[in-house]
Formats: structure tokens, sequence, C-alpha cells
């Protein structure tokens, strides 16, 4: 941050904190899960999506950005969510967040993974209401070649996107650094990509105002 650069003007999204918590505290409840998109509900508010890799802590990232326990189902089997799952939050309904199915699972069959592909592929590229897409990577590994995959599918969708680091926690902190400057510089790359990134943890709270106040102002 510079001498001349105000707190805000650094972090665009740092007035949101609080009543991105203030909303996150209200109600939000499961709305319906969608195997097609016949399924898909009416696109009547905005809509912030999470995509990541299978085993990524998407659902548990989900659940420490509602503050709730079990929002979204977690689970250790890796490939277990087919479906978009959709989240109702704010009453009066305010947005909604839609949990992706997990991607890059070697061992899903193929014609699940095909099934993925258009299913994903069809609802980025074709739901007007989604604002957007927060791509979640694992600190302990990185960006890989299956993360690059979806986001060049965001970038040719023409959705903006912003990759965001899980279980911060589970790596010391120099490692976590290095991915850090690693991640942001991959995000520079993608024509969709916010050129900042995120770091979390779902365990200790790392980065979870800052999401909220993300997704917030992704919704306008």
């Amino acid at each position: 941050m510079t001498d001349e650069m105000t707190e805000e003007e650094f972090n665009p999204a740092e007035h949101l904190i609080e009543p991105a918590r203030k909303l996150f505290a209200g109600p939000i409840g499961f709305l319906k899960s969608a195997p097609g998109l016949e399924h898909l509900p009416s696109p009547d508010v905005p809509e912030v999506t999470f995509a990541g890799r299978s085993n990524v802590g998407k659902s548990s990232l989900l659940n420490a950005l509602a503050g709730r326990n079990a929002l979204a189902r977690t689970s250790n089997t890796p490939g277990r969510t087919q479906e978009l799952n959709f989240f109702d939050v704010g009453d009066p309904l305010v947005f909604r967040l839609v949990d992706m199915p997990g991607y890059g699972f070697a061992k899903a069959p193929k014609d699940m993974v095909r099934k993925w592909r258009f299913l994903v592929n069809d609802y980025l590229r074709g739901r007007v209401v989604l604002k957007r897409a927060l791509v979640l990577i694992d600190s302990r590994h990185g960006t890989k070649d299956v993360d690059r995959e979806i986001m060049t599918m965001l970038d040719k969708a023409a959705v903006s996107y912003r990759l965001v680091l899980t279980k911060a926690d589970k790596i010391k902190a120099s490692d976590l650094a290095t991915v850090t400057t690693a991640t942001i510089a991959e995000a520079r790359k993608h024509v969709a990509a916010h050129p900042d990134i995120l770091v979390t943890s779902s365990e200790t709270g790392l980065g979870i105002p800052e999401l909220r106040a993300a997704v917030l102002e992704a919704i306008g």
C-alpha cells in the first residue's frame, strides 16, 4: 500500500466486511440440487458459484462462509457431488450460492466426467444471473492442469472468476507465501480472472470475512 492510497482503495471490498457478515449471519438454506439444466431454479436473483477439484475443501469452505456446520455436505469420498447445489441467502432472498460438482477425480467413470463437463459448461455459458465464480485451489498443491482447464472454460464463457486458496493452515508460512505468489501469477495469465486472490482456511477462519465481502462485492 502506498502513502497516497487509502486502506479502502487498496482493498475495495474492505467496507463490505461488516455488511457481508450480517448478511451471512441471517437466513441461509439449501434450495435444490440440479442434475440438469432443466432443473435450475428461476434466474431471478444473482448467483455466485464455487468450483474446485475434488477434496479441495469446497463444502467446508461453504460451511465456514455461512457460519454453519452442515449447510453443505462434506465427504471424504472424491467425486461425490455430481449436481449443481443451490443455496438461498437472505430473507427476503438476496442471492444464491451454487456448489458445482468437484472436478479432476481420476477414478471417476468417463461418462460421469463427460456429464459433468456438459452440465458445468452449459451452466457457465447460459446463466445470465451468474455474477462470479470462485475457483478453489488447495494451498498444499497449488494450481494443477485440471484447475487451468476450468479457468480456460471460464475464460471462454466470459465468466468473471477469482482464485481462492484453501487449507492455508495446512502448510508452513514460507510455503504459503510461495504458492500465493505463484497463484497470483497464474491468475494474471487469464482474461476473466480477478487479478488478486484470496487466502483462506475453513478451520481457522483465515480470510473468511474477506471472502464474504468478495461475494457481496460480486453481486453488486
